[in-house]
């Protein structure tokens, strides 16, 4: 429990001291769209397919937990 608390103020600590985001560094240089910004004027948003797909490998990581301690084909030793 003081492990935790001693976690948990840290975090918040360093949530304070943060610097601030780059929203600064989003503003407009010299004029030329990058790809991001022409991706987003755009509105084509594509992203709901590969949040698909990424769920559907995260079931797939699922899977490769281990189910039990003897986790083989064969459950008995032979020796």
């Amino acid at each position: 429990m003081r492990t935790h608390r001693r976690t948990v103020a840290l975090l918040f600590g360093m949530i304070l001291l943060a610097p601030p985001s780059a929203a600064p560094a989003q503003q407009e240089r010299g004029g030329v769209r990058t790809e991001t910004q022409e991706r987003a004027a755009a509105k084509s948003d594509n992203g709901w397919l590969w949040n698909v797909l990424g769920l559907i490998g995260l079931f797939g990581v699922l899977g490769t937990r281990k189910g039990h301690d003897e986790d083989s084909y064969h459950p008995s030793s032979f020796e």
